[in-house]
């Protein structure tokens, strides 16, 4: 089976990050995604990151209808900071039938080269690009890759930090939340200070 390995704090979860990821369960060769749920980094300062847990039940309550895309609270149970290699490792551990890929915004790809030990993620996992607004001039090692495939998503320009700064600012942000992700954040009052 193969897995896309979609990251992100999901601060919230919002109606871009779904779309993506429907996209690639439904446009790719990938059979299921994976919403991997990045833990509050114990070295940087909180802000509004809300609990690791109640991201991962948004994300559980936004993934519910859609049985190709899963939750994953894998990088909950790993040592940090969470470095992707160490997690796809882990992942390939524990699943050995399963190939895992890497889902990510081309601006991301941008910055690639920077993370730790990112010639052994590319020598062993393909990497599924969606396309971003102002993303920049892709380093020259990516362009044509074999292990790095683009996938014509849609662009969205939606952003979780819009959204908090939106609730702060007591903006009506329901329709770009699944509806149950807006009634978990509004029936807890999260993001209003």
């Amino acid at each position: 089976m193969k897995i896309g390995l979609y990251f992100g704090t999901f601060n919230p979860i919002h109606i871009g990050h779904l779309i993506i990821a429907n996209h690639m369960a439904e446009h790719s060769d990938l059979d299921q995604i994976w919403m991997v749920v990045t833990p509050h980094n114990p070295h940087k300062k909180k802000n509004t990151l809300l609990d690791d847990y109640h991201r991962l039940e948004m994300v559980h309550l936004a993934t519910e209808n859609f049985p190709k895309i899963q939750p994953s609270d894998i990088e909950f149970k790993l040592t940090q900071p969470n470095y992707t290699v160490n997690t796809l490792a882990h992942l390939q551990e524990k699943f050995p039938k399963y190939k895992f890929s890497l889902i990510m915004g081309e601006d991301n790809l941008n910055s690639l080269h920077k993370w730790k030990n990112y010639e052994v993620i590319l020598n062993n996992h393909n990497i599924y690009v969606y396309p971003r607004l102002n993303s920049g001039e892709l380093d020259e090692q990516f362009v044509n890759h074999p292990k790095i495939h683009r996938v014509g998503a849609p662009v969205i320009e939606l952003s979780s930090t819009f959204i908090r700064e939106s609730i702060k600012n007591d903006k009506n942000v329901a329709p770009m939340l699944p509806n149950k992700v807006w009634e978990y954040v509004e029936h807890n009052l999260f993001y209003k200070k």
